[in-house]
């Protein structure tokens, strides 16, 4: 018989990247802060900011060099048009990439809106042993994102694994 693990609440940021909103009308932010709160995890920090890669870059960084942070949801820019710019921005940050991420995200996003899909470019790594993910700026695809792969994963009782449970040794040097 296998012992039941235990839940191991994490610290997670939000960060929404939008030109348009403010953190009072922020849908997809809220939603994400709501979910991850509701799952058992912390809100450590949330933050909006707009499109401009270095500013996220900086907030992120700062994130990720936090030993309290696990983890950091990114929301918005994303997509295709000139001002989306998350993907540039955040992407030199990563030690490592996460590339099932994007795909299964645009997989599970091809039954809600078809080939629409293809233009989004959200993505997921390990950045200092802090999970980053990249996701769209609407709440419909945060909530896909959120329900259907990170909620999971970031849930140390989901089996055969998670990504929870490799928190202690994703700052092991490597040989």
């Amino acid at each position: 018989m296998t012992a039941e693990r235990d839940f191991l609440p994490l610290r997670l940021c939000v960060l929404t990247v939008s030109d348009s909103r403010t953190l009072a009308d922020d849908a997809s932010g809220d939603y994400l802060a709501s979910a991850l709160a509701e799952a058992g995890h912390v809100l450590h920090e949330r933050a909006l900011h707009r499109d401009d890669r270095y500013l996220l870059r900086a907030t992120v960084s700062r994130w990720i060099a936090d030993d309290a942070v696990d983890g950091v949801l990114v929301t918005g820019g994303t997509g295709f048009t000139g001002r989306d710019s998350t993907p540039e921005a955040l992407r030199p940050l990563l030690d490592k990439t996460m590339d099932g991420f994007g795909e299964l995200f645009r997989a599970l996003s091809f039954d809600e809106i078809g080939t629409s899909t293809l233009q989004s470019r959200a993505f997921a790594g390990l950045a200092n042993g802090t999970f980053v993910f990249a996701l769209p700026g609407s709440t419909s695809a945060c909530r896909t994102a959120w329900e259907k792969i990170i909620r999971a994963q970031l849930d140390a009782r989901t089996r055969p694994c998670n990504l929870a449970t490799l928190r202690p040794r994703l700052r092991e040097p490597s040989e």
